[in-house]
């Protein structure tokens, strides 16, 4: 995840960094349950309304928790399906609020209403991240339900009453990105506290007219106007919180924007905090657990199994190195190839999102296809032509 507001804040207020600590385990995603009462176009658990058989059991879920403790893991963050609909969802999510997890709900927003938000607010969830498509019309053509936008927005609008932190997760798209704008105004209007923007995980766009390719240029339109709004609240002294997934060119491209704005020395500045951020932590920083029980590097690599909570402790499984993907994952640097091997900003991003490489080759260190940023901007740095003397 790479935090867009918090790294303009620098650029408002230029201050040393601080010491550089490693987070003691993994932000764990973990899909409870498959089940989900819409059937999304974009659905990486390919979900349905329908039970799945063999999904872990409340005493299961528990005995992994006390596991990801005692590994140092400092927050779950519980998704699905629609994590509302397993029976015991607030039982687990009161269970992890009090061994001390933050504790996060990633819901499709439909089935927050008024018989649910007081057990909702009970549990006290850190965050509540609700998605959004776009604005009605889009909303409900992707969810595929008439009204799904007017159930999340209350369910929006009953958390921000209850005192929760709510945010907008958006999954940008070639027929969605024409709603961002009024999304990013909605946000304003509505006391909104933090706007996720996800980037979806292409394959197969390869680097075929990468400076011309729409959905490239897209993705370059969106992320300036990200950091416009961004910067814009920052100024008028209202900062809201802005973040973004599955693109990890997005701190190279901010740089990019910095520098045409700012002195020297404090792009030199935020270009230090990039490299000791350091870009995509799938399989080091980032875990995945799904509704089996099984363990992958994130959500996007479900097709990719490193075993099962039901047969080893995640402690053990996360830190086996056996695995060819697990290793070079944890490998620094990543064992990249093509313009990922060759970038000069491969200590920032961190090689981006091994999925869409593979998916598209079948190769986990191939370049990443996503990467928006063109052939000159990854281009290492030429030497300053040496003037012989006399």
């Amino acid at each position: 995840m790479f935090r867009v507001t918090q790294y303009l804040q620098y650029l408002e207020n230029p201050t040393p960094p601080g010491p550089l600590r490693a987070p003691p385990g993994p932000v764990v995603i973990w899909n409870l349950v498959r089940r989900c009462n819409l059937t999304c176009k974009h659905c990486y658990s390919i979900s349905a309304d329908t039970d799945f058989p063999g999904e872990l059991s409340t005493d299961e879920v528990y005995r992994v928790m006390d596991d990801l403790k005692a590994f140092g893991v400092p927050v779950l963050i519980l998704s699905g399906g629609e994590p509302l609909l397993r029976p015991d969802i607030f039982d687990i999510s009161r269970r992890a609020k009090a061994m001390g997890f933050y504790v996060g709900l990633s819901s499709n927003g439909t089935l927050i209403d008024a018989g649910a938000i007081d057990a909702i607010a009970a549990v006290g969830y850190d965050y509540v991240g609700i998605s959004i498509d776009g604005l009605e019309q889009t909303h409900d053509r992707f969810r595929r339900k008439e009204g799904a936008f007017r159930e999340a927005l209350r369910g929006v609008r009953l958390c921000r009453e209850r005192g929760l932190k709510v945010g907008l997760r958006f999954t940008l798209t070639r027929d969605n990105a024409h709603d961002l704008p009024a999304l990013l105004d909605l946000m304003e209007a509505e006391g909104v506290d933090k706007f996720y923007l996800s980037h979806l995980n292409y394959a197969g766009r390869g680097n075929k007219n990468r400076g011309d390719d729409a959905v490239h240029r897209m993705t370059r339109e969106a992320m300036d106007l990200l950091f416009d709004t961004a910067w814009r609240q920052i100024q008028a002294g209202r900062p809201r919180e802005y973040v973004t997934g599955n693109n990890d060119a997005d701190g190279v491209y901010l740089l990019q924007w910095a520098r045409s704005r700012f002195p020297a020395r404090v792009v030199a500045g935020l270009e230090e905090r990039l490299r000791r951020w350091g870009g995509n932590a799938s399989g080091v920083n980032v875990a995945n657990i799904d509704n089996l029980g099984h363990v992958h590097p994130d959500t996007m690599w479900w097709h990719h199994d490193l075993g099962s909570v039901r047969e080893r402790p995640f402690s053990d499984i996360w830190m086996d190195t056996r695995d060819p993907l697990m290793a070079g994952l944890k490998q620094h640097p990543r064992p990249v190839t093509g313009r990922c091997g060759r970038c000069r900003w491969l200590a920032i991003c961190n090689g981006n999102t091994r999925v869409r490489a593979h998916q598209l080759t079948g190769d986990y260190w191939a370049e990443d296809p996503g990467c928006y940023l063109t052939d000159a901007e990854v281009a290492p740095e030429q030497p300053e032509p040496r003037v012989r003397a006399g």
